[in-house]
């Protein structure tokens, strides 16, 4: 049976230019989600409130909105709530996904921590953006006005993009500025293509 349903990934560590992948697929007019926005999404529905409501005493507002500073005080240095709570809200985003993907013959979705919680069973393929680590450090010390000591603690937390090889993966290195990276996007979007027609 031929696949019409190809779903492809979009990760990579903070500060390397995801987003900015992400928004240049976009403006070629495919479909790309973002796991960030779908999650913001969940949070607004009464029946998830109600879900974390059940797991999470006290964050649910008296007119039935969640309070998410309580929510993030629970969490906070609590791995076992920590856990808790993924194990509620990353199904929930990955069947968002599926669902908002389903129809599309390409679509493409920002998930910022793939490796971490082993997403990549979901998709078809994933690209991965590389940059150097200064580069991002910088890069989010700018963004989020914080001091880059506070970069290095965030990137040390997360997946460790320097020692892996992503050679199964399609790699973009963000090491030029904004029209190489959209040149270099380009070129994997066109292998991708390729793929899907063989594939087909």
């Amino acid at each position: 049976m031929m696949q019409s349903n190809f779903k492809f990934a979009i990760t990579g560590g903070i500060g390397s230019g995801k987003s900015t992948v992400a928004e240049i697929i976009r403006r070629q007019n495919y479909v790309v989600l973002s796991c960030d926005e779908i999650y913001k999404e969940l949070l607004q529905r009464p029946e998830f409130i109600e879900k974390l409501g059940r797991e999470f005493n006290g964050v649910i507002n008296p007119d039935g909105t969640l309070n998410r500073g309580a929510l993030s005080e629970k969490v906070f240095a609590d791995t076992v709530a920590l856990e808790k709570l993924n194990s509620i809200t990353h199904p929930a985003i990955m069947e968002e996904v599926l669902k908002k993907t389903e129809g599309y013959r390409l679509s493409f979705t920002e998930v910022p921590l793939l490796f971490e919680n082993g997403f990549e069973s979901y998709f078809d393929g994933v690209i991965v953006v590389l940059r150097n680590l200064e580069d991002r450090i910088v890069a989010v010390s700018k963004r989020d006005k914080i001091a880059a000591e506070n970069v290095i603690l965030r990137v040390k937390s997360q997946f460790n993009y320097e020692n892996c090889n992503f050679a199964k993966y399609y790699v973009i290195h963000n090491d030029g500025n904004f029209k190489e990276l959209e040149r270099k996007t380009a070129e994997i979007l066109e292998k991708i293509n390729v793929a899907c027609v063989i594939n087909d």
